[in-house]
């Protein structure tokens, strides 16, 4: 019985593992609202304030 549960714990993480690794169709939209010099992200339509001058 107690064989019976590990291994249905390690096949349910395993499912979750193949699920965590799928791309997401809007993944690429939410990488393109980053800054690409600092990382963060750009909120409106300004430049980054890592860009913006004193």
């Amino acid at each position: 019985m107690l064989v019976k549960i590990i291994t249905l714990f390690l096949v349910g993480m395993a499912v979750l593992a193949m699920f965590g690794k799928l791309t997401l169709p809007g993944s690429k939209m939410i990488a393109d609202k980053r800054c690409r010099s600092c990382g963060r992200f750009r909120i409106g339509k300004g430049p980054c304030p890592c860009k913006k001058k004193g």
